[in-house]
């Protein structure tokens, strides 16, 4: 899932430089989305995880 956040990231610095504003701005957006999902997601498991192993 980090690397779906990263390229949109990357998609949306392509679409800036080349003046595609509205592209840019979507993938930004997806990207931010994504990168929020997957910290939640690892934080959780970090949680769970070390509970599994008492």
């Amino acid at each position: 899932m980090l690397g779906y956040a990263i390229l949109f990231f990357v998609i949306a610095l392509v679409a800036a430089v080349f003046g595609f504003g509205g592209i840019a701005g979507a993938a930004t957006g997806i990207a931010q989305i994504l990168f929020v999902i997957f910290l939640v997601l690892f934080i959780l498991s970090l949680i769970f995880g070390r509970r599994r192993k008492l």
